[in-house]
């Protein structure tokens, strides 16, 4: 099926809502420790919104590339008629990941496993899926790991072959929780999974029309449009190549060099802007630290 084809129409039942809360106080409970220390590549990594922006449209890309991933987020969650919300939730769950208290990481993730468990069906095609199948929790947990590193080290600052080593070596515990089974531990390793399953990926509409969410700036109307499309361009240019030629994302999607200058641009003031209302600084807090201590190298 070619992106050209007419989306499948989301079925008539009542989506599944998300268990991820929409706010969480990272403040509490003082103390608690975090499942990664306040000094990770993660803490640094995950207080860039630009780069979670970039990778997390990416990770969908690359998740949505599997008929059995997108027929199961299309089919089974509120993703149709709010993917901006449904989007916003999913980047909480990774938020509580990374700095959120070990115990309400565990019960928001082990929510997010009993609504799994609810996900089963069949493509268009006719193949069967089950969202708790040990193949696609492994890939969704893949590509997000893959999609946030790449965004940060292309568009905010690059990172030094120790820093990727450590990113992608002390997540097991986090990827665990949510039952995933295969874990790359470098981008080589996350390629090498990837080639498994490029037989299986596909241009469909769904893949355009997510683009063209992204790109339409309704998630932050106040921003103008032109940096919304340059970050959609951003996370096309982040994807294997072979995964961009399965989707057959054309050359409307090529990013360009101002384009590039501009995104990069804004990731390096993220990286410097201080937030104490973000995730990284309240969980500091809860510890006892510095707020600004992700914002320390």
């Amino acid at each position: 099926m070619n992106q050209h084809a007419a989306v499948e129409p989301a079925p008539a039942k009542t989506y599944q809502k998300s268990s991820t809360p929409n706010q969480v106080d990272f403040t509490k409970p003082a103390g608690e420790e975090a499942f990664y220390a306040p000094d990770s590549i993660q803490w640094r990594i995950f207080k860039n919104n630009v780069a979670l922006a970039i990778g997390g449209v990416a990770a969908v890309l690359l998740e949505f590339a599997d008929a059995r991933i997108r027929s199961g987020v299309w089919d089974h969650s509120i993703y149709p008629v709010d993917p901006i919300g449904r989007s916003q939730r999913t980047g909480m769950a990774a938020m509580l990941g990374v700095y959120g208290p070990r115990s309400v990481a565990r019960q928001v993730i082990a929510g997010v496993g009993r609504m799994h468990a609810k996900v089963s069906g069949t493509t268009p095609k006719g193949e069967a899926y089950r969202a708790l199948d040990p193949e696609l929790l492994d890939w969704v947990s893949a590509t997000a790991q893959y999609g946030f590193s790449t965004a940060y080290d292309r568009y905010v600052h690059r990172l030094s072959d120790a820093e990727k080593h450590a990113f992608w070596n002390n997540g097991d515990e986090v990827a665990r929780l949510y039952g995933v089974t295969e874990i790359p531990h470098s981008e080589a390793e996350f390629l090498t999974m990837m080639e498994r399953l490029v037989p299986r990926f596909e241009a469909h509409q769904i893949n355009i029309d997510f683009l063209e969410i992204v790109a339409s700036g309704k998630a932050r109307p106040e921003i103008p449009s032109f940096i919304h499309r340059a970050m959609a361009r951003a996370a096309v240019s982040i994807l294997p190549p072979i995964v961009r030629q399965k989707l057959e994302l054309g050359r409307e999607w090529d990013i360009s060099l101002p384009e590039k200058m501009l995104v990069r641009f804004f990731g390096r003031v993220a990286d410097r802007k201080i937030d104490p209302e973000s995730p990284a600084y309240q969980a500091a807090l809860r510890l006892g630290l510095p707020g600004d201590t992700a914002w320390r190298k």
